[in-house]
């Protein structure tokens, strides 16, 4: 005798009883302990290394540094794309590993790529510093406080900030603190070159005579019978006042420091990149949080920690928010969960209407235990709440009750038919059980390629499967096993007298003060048995599938013309990587030309400052001078530190306000700053892209790839839709080359290396030592005075030490000459690029304005020199790398599907049909997304994959049907149509259920193309199940009406 769990359900009633509510404690318990946060944990697989060779210009840098270390890791073999820029002085090698590398091999990637730099180390240039790593990218600092204060001094501020660092650090689930904008602080010693020259004192006088007071040296110790007795000798520089006082020995007598030297306590000169707030220079304190925890509770744990400190705070000093990522992540789960429960109340209301009130709480309460359920898998494995889960949740809903609905809905068509409750919970086991579990395997199935998607837009998307998985799942065995137990508890005795109508048909009629209608004929256990299916509705429904099967061909040539139609609608439909995100944030790039001066970026940002302040609709804003924002939001396209660029951060006060003010602030930053690059965008969602329009132009000679360059940026300007075209490289900076007369230059003892240290050191500084305050080590830097600094006119006149003591004009040993060189080099896997660079004026998506352009771009690339190549970037590759990476999981998904239909149908014929079925959600696909002008994106793309498993669903279960019935002797014609009535109201409701749910989910910006394209998908795949595939099937086997 075959085991049967539902007949079991209902013999050991007290144990599932308890089953039921042991299961909804762990749910309960475990909801409250998964993780939330903003986004899923992506890994960043990026490390960076950088080197530099004070000196040399961009080419040498580009040929002698960043071009060995490029070749050396090309034989990693382990990347994706190897990037690499060249600025004087400095070499930036960005190693982007291989998109298909799962998170736990990047560690040993990260070890192989340090292990193959430092091989090498030996034959890069001497005077190389570095190379130095960084792979650390992926910390997402959720809240970013500031630090300001006027009138307080720079380094009282540093310490404040450096005690609240301490104290934050100690917040529960708190991962990393740091501080931004920090400036280093250094004592300036200032000397003119004259005044040193007419006074005789050498430079390297003074740094002798500063280092040898200023060291820490060992005096030793006496060592007495009783103690050991420690000498110190005095001399240490305590305070700059006693730095000017340091006595100096010139020409035998002994003068001050501050005599000849201008000496004060400054900072890094140019500065270093810093941050602003509200137009006012600050420190900033940028909180991440620990892997694993929990956004909601850190962001209750830093509020109240943030009250305390800014109690603590002296007058005049204030501690600000300037990004509250638990403020968005609560936001968001208050939308889900609203969406949730709208999407709950849909299901329940389908349930109560078609089913009746009694049956309907039979799936009212299956909902709470499958989702309690659903919440200890996630728990289990390792799940947490953001968007992507949360929105995965709300998808499982509207199918976590079609096992459900489909199990009570035979129960109570078999009480009606005169079977007791035992008997009709054995029934559905025996007859849908099965089918119904290889139907949710399958549906599941349907996912699967995001769970094989190898990519970070896989990695990304990934929970959209395991959340779905596990409500299925967990689904199929609440059906078999507790909804026949709430069956026999609130299924209404169909055996009893008398039977009244359903409770809304009587509502209905109380409504319209008609009589009540007339009960349902009562079914008396002697009576002929009642069959429920020869009412009206079914009696016509059943000559309309007479008539599908009938006149099968027609059929089958309409469906599969309107399949193809749509396919060639699919052009239509707008395609899309990922939506913008809905955050309140608005970013604002300026972009100077390469080479300006921080002190030219941060009067720019002046600028913008006086003018956003100005505007309303906005909380705050933040300026980043020199560097982009730190990662407050994990998807952020993080920007480098470069002089000539700055970011900021406008927080709108509402969404409404958010695209108003983004609108307003692209038109007015270009009147107000003509002459600089400005982009005015919104946080993206998914991984970074940047901008949407990218094409790389890569080549072996510089002067040839920025012709070709400039070609590609002539097609991409003529477009309409672009905007903002420029190249990411390619003016030249300028720059001052000394000609040195090397014959007389020798007579006098000056080398190239000498005028080059003095140079740097009259320009820049030299440091001379180290200044000990507390906890910071201050650096003593020796320069000239201002004038010589400053005014590049003085350089000709500049006194340039000789060995013999005497100094000579730098004019007299040197021509001077003005000229450009390039100020940065960008390289792609070892072959110098320029990406030209885009943004969208109009509404069009990415992919169809590369389109549009895709023939002239092509004519270029058709005339390009052998070795030259043009590449599309940004969205459209983006995009393209996620596809290919789920349609490499496209042949296991296929297989199991199959496996499944076989294991179930044992029929390869009848697996064939049921397989047939699912690409036909396409044709509501593409009407409801043209309808709705919804954009075709990556998660659509997903719901359009998953689509197809719950299509299939359905037709495996009416085919199943069928063969039932001809096993049980009936005639192929009647078969067919006898299980095609049968199974209307489970498939209908089943797919009502789940289009109704995606209703509250179909406004969400990220989730909404993905719940349209579903409820389009499977309204006409519903159709077509009832409709064309009984037709399919009768065609298939050749059925002849009897």
């Amino acid at each position: 005798m075959k085991f049967n769990l539902s007949e079991w359900a209902l013999r050991h009633k007290g144990l599932v009883l308890y089953l039921m509510i042991l299961l909804g404690i762990v749910g309960i318990y475990s909801y409250s302990k998964l993780a939330q946060s903003e986004d899923p944990p992506f890994t960043f697989k990026v490390m960076v290394v950088q080197t530099y060779w004070p000196g040399a210009t961009a080419r040498e840098v580009s040929l002698q540094v960043t071009d060995r270390i490029e070749k050396e890791l090309m034989t990693t073999g382990q990347y994706e794309r190897i990037m690499a820029y060249s600025r004087p002085g400095e070499s930036m090698v960005t190693f982007i590993a291989k998109d298909s590398l799962k998170s736990d091999q990047i560690p040993d990637v990260w070890y192989n790529v340090r292990k193959k730099v430092s091989d090498i180390r030996h034959q890069l240039p001497q005077g190389v510093q570095g190379p130095f790593f960084n792979d650390e990218f992926g910390d997402t600092f959720g809240n970013i406080y500031v630090l300001t204060g006027k009138d307080f001094d720079y380094a009282i501020l540093k310490e404040y900030a450096d005690r609240l660092q301490l104290q934050l650090q100690r917040v529960k689930d708190v991962g990393k603190v740091e501080l931004i904008g920090l400036q280093d602080q250094k004592i300036w010693v200032e000397i003119s070159n004259t005044k040193a020259a007419q006074l005789g004192i050498p430079v390297t006088a003074i740094q002798q005579a500063l280092q040898q007071q200023n060291s820490v040296a060992n005096a030793g110790f006496f060592e007495t019978g009783t103690d050991r007795i420690q000498l110190r000798v005095s001399g240490q520089i305590q305070s700059v006042e006693e730095l000017k006082q340091m006595p100096l020995l010139v020409g035998g007598q002994t003068i001050q420091l501050s005599d000849v030297a201008e000496v004060y306590r400054g900072f890094s000169e140019p500065a270093q990149p810093r941050m602003r707030f509200m137009g006012e220079n600050g420190i900033g304190i940028a909180v991440s949080m620990r892997k694993g925890g929990d956004i909601l509770a850190l962001g209750k744990n830093l509020e109240n920690t943030f009250a305390k400190l800014q109690k603590t705070l002296p007058l005049g000093m204030q501690l600000q928010k300037v990004s509250d990522q638990p403020v968005a992540v609560k936001r968001s789960v208050n939308e889900f969960m609203k969406v949730l429960a709208e999407a709950v109340i849909i299901v329940l209301l389908v349930s109560f209407f078609s089913l009746g009130f009694r049956t309907g709480l039979v799936v009212a309460f299956s909902i709470p235990l499958v989702l309690a359920m659903t919440f200890a898998g996630m728990n289990l494995f390792d799940v947490g709440l953001h968007k992507i889960s949360l929105g995965a949740l709300i998808l499982a809903l509207g199918l976590l009750v079609d096992d459900a609905i489909i199990a009570v809905e035979m129960m109570a068509i078999k009480m009606e038919q005169g079977y007791s409750r035992i008997k009709a919970a054995g029934f559905a086991w025996n007859s849908t059980a099965f089918p119904m579990l290889t139907g949710t395997l399958i549906t599941a199935a349907g996912f699967l390629p995001i769970a094989t998607a190898a990519s970070s837009t896989g990695e990304y998307t990934r929970s959209i499967f395991q959340v779905v998985t596990i409500a299925l799942i967990v689904s199929w065995f609440a059906a078999v096993l507790f909804v026949p137990y709430l069956g026999e508890k609130f299924l209404p005795d169909f055996n009893q007298l008398p039977v009244r109508a359903p409770w809304y048909q009587r509502l209905w009629a109380r409504l319209r003060k008609r009589p009540e209608p007339e009960p349902v004929r009562p079914v008396h256990a002697l009576d002929e048995v009642h069959d429920p299916y020869q009412s009206g509705f079914y009696q016509r429904f059943r000559k309309l599938v007479n008539t599908c099967v009938t006149y099968r061909k027609t059929v089958i040539i309409s469906t599969v013309g309107l399949f193809i139609l749509s396919i060639l609608m699919f052009k239509l439909v707008p395609q899309q990587f990922f939506p913008p995100s809905n955050r309140a944030e608005i970013l604002v790039d300026l972009k100077l030309e390469e080479g300006a001066s921080l002190t030219a970026t941060e009067n720019a940002v002046k600028k913008v400052e006086r003018f956003l302040s100005t505007q309303e609709g906005i909380d705050n804003f933040v300026a980043y001078v020199g560097t982009g924002s730190p990662r407050f939001y994990l998807p952020l396209d993080q920007q480098l530190p470069q002089a000539s660029f700055a970011q900021f951060v406008v927080l709108a006060s509402s969404l409404d306000d958010r695209d108003e003010i983004r609108r307003s602030l692209d038109q007015q930053i270009r009147k107000l700053l003509p002459e600089v690059r400005t982009r005015v965008s919104l946080l993206e969602n998914g991984p970074p892209v940047g901008y949407p329009i990218q094409y790389r132009v890569s080549g072996e000679d510089l002067s040839l790839v920025r012709q070709w360059a400039e070609r590609v940026a002539q097609v991409i300007g003529k477009n309409p839709n672009t905007t903002n075209v420029h190249l990411d490289w390619g003016e030249p900076s300028k720059t001052i080359i000394l000609n040195i007369d090397q014959d007389r230059a020798r007579q006098m003892g000056i080398s190239s290396a000498d005028l080059a240290r003095f140079l740097n050191s009259s320009i820049s500084g030299a440091a001379i030592d180290q200044y000990r305050e507390k906890r910071e080590l201050i650096e003593i830097r020796l320069r000239g005075d201002q004038a010589e600094r400053v005014d590049v006119g003085s350089l000709a006149s500049l006194a340039v030490p000789t060995s013999q003591g005497s100094t000579v004009p730098l004019a007299q040993i040197a021509q001077i000459d003005y000229s450009f060189e390039d100020g940065l080099i960008w390289h792609r896997n070892r072959l110098p690029t320029i990406t030209v660079r885009a943004d969208i004026r109009s509404q069009q998506q990415p992919a169809t304005v590369v389109n549009e352009m895709a023939g002239q771009i092509e004519q270029l690339r058709n005339k390009l020199p052998p070795g030259y190549l043009i590449e599309v970037g940004g969205t459209v590759e983006e995009s393209a790398r996620g596809q290919s990476s789920v349609n490499a999981g496209m042949p296991l998904f296929l297989a199991v599907v199959m496996t499944l239909l076989m294991l179930q149908l044992k029929s390869i014929s009848r697996a064939l049909i049921v397989f047939l079925t699912a690409p036909l959600g396409l044709i509501g696909v593409v009407i409801f997304l043209l309808l709705f002008n919804k954009p075709f994106g990556f998660v659509a793309m997903l719901g359009t994959i998953a689509l197809s498993g719950m299509i299939m669903r359905n037709s495996l279960i009416l085919i199943d049907q069928i063969e039932q019935d001809i096993q049980a002797g009936h005639d192929r014609w009647n078969a067919i149509i006898d299980a095609t009535v049968r199974r209307f109201r489970p498939i209908i409701l089943t797919a009502l259920a789940a289009v109704l749910a995606m209703i509250p989910l179909s406004r969400s910006i990220f989730f909404g193309p993905m719940a349209v394209a579903i409820m389009g998908g499977l309204i006409i795949a519903t159709l077509l199940t009832l409709f064309f595939l009984p037709a399919l099937y009768a065609a298939w086997f050749k059925v002849k009406k009897p």
